[in-house]
């Protein structure tokens, strides 16, 4: 069938549900651009808010842009369209990840569309979860979603659970001045910070401060003080996945991202509280302990947590006009 015309409405209304995606420290390091012509979307990286030492490689920001392109492909088939989908189509241009081309109607089948109402429902909890179990079928259908977009998401033992915990608590206790003062630029603290903010993270969101429990949950606060904020118990045996591909590189975190965003959208559909855990991950020499040495994981690129919980407040996105270009 002919494709539709696609308005500017229509444009800024996809990459406004592309944005909700999450991304290291709410940096949002990405940028779209619209051709009317051939209807076709490209993602960019925005190395302007890459994190030199927290993320020297972009791995992460990889990460982040490759969950707004998921969100973009759900939208546009939550709009009708068949998202076709180029990763690093321009290998003169590497800041050019992705394509997406609106085709013909989506099919039948479509098993994006059913993800959109998790678009804008889905945030980050750093809030404590209950210790009700996750169920195996729940697990599993997660683990199903990842495979999709070509990554695995294994659900650790206890043995590698309390592994992963050890090194997200090794990475935390590490004096990494510069990537503190990387922290520090992305977080909001006072009112009038938070809000204004239009990326980064508030305070608001930062959750309670630990009392007891070993839930792996960045502190953004750090040893300062935030008026107001409470203190809690969190999970002594939290619910971690460790998401991983086979291989490691951009092409690698293209598809870890997508697929960590499918997870994310289908965890919220069936009443998870997730949140995402990176400490461990951005020492190389902490990175390749993170994986199971029995599992056929090659590289882990994300380990999250999930169980049952608030959900955690919104945080604070760019106007789509700054990320957009319609030529």
């Amino acid at each position: 069938m002919p494709a539709r015309a696609v308005d500017a409405e229509t444009v800024t209304a996809l990459v406004e549900d592309a944005t909700a995606a999450p991304s290291m420290h709410n940096a949002q390091p990405w940028k779209f651009r619209f051709r009317p012509g051939d209807s076709v979307f490209q993602v960019y990286a925005d190395l302007d808010r890459a994190m030199p030492h927290a993320d020297p490689t972009t791995r992460a920001l990889h990460l982040g842009c490759a969950a707004a392109l998921f969100n973009l492909r759900v939208a546009a088939a939550h709009a009708g369209w068949e998202p076709v989908t180029r990763l690093l189509p321009d290998p003169a241009d590497p800041r050019l990840l992705a394509e997406v081309r609106l085709a013909g109607a989506t099919a039948p089948d479509d098993d994006l569309a059913p993800l959109h109402p998790a678009i804008h429902r889905r945030h980050t909890s750093r809030q404590p979860f209950t210790d009700d179990e996750v169920p195996r079928a729940v697990k599993d259908a997660l683990s199903g979603a990842a495979l999709i977009e070509g990554a695995r998401l294994v659900f650790p033992d206890a043995w590698h659970v309390r592994t992963v915990l050890d090194l997200v608590h090794d990475a935390e206790g590490r004096d990494a001045t510069e990537a503190a003062e990387e922290l520090r630029h992305w977080t909001r603290v006072g009112a009038e910070a938070a809000d204004a903010a239009r990326d980064g993270v508030p305070d608001y969101a930062f959750g309670p401060r630990g009392r007891h429990g070993t839930a792996p949950v960045r502190d953004f606060a750090g040893r300062h003080p935030v008026p107001g904020r409470g203190t809690a118990v969190f999970e002594g045996t939290p619910q971690l996945a460790v998401l991983g591909t086979a291989g490691d590189r951009p092409m690698d975190w293209l598809s870890a991202g997508q697929a960590m965003e499918r997870v994310l959208l289908q965890a919220t559909l069936d009443g998870l509280a997730t949140s995402l855990t990176s400490q461990a991950l951005e020492w190389p020499e902490l990175r390749w302990t993170v994986r199971d040495p029995q599992s056929a994981m090659g590289f882990v690129q994300m380990v999250l947590r999930l169980g049952y919980g608030p959900s955690g407040p919104g945080t604070p996105r760019r106007p789509v006009d700054e990320v957009l270009d319609i030529e």
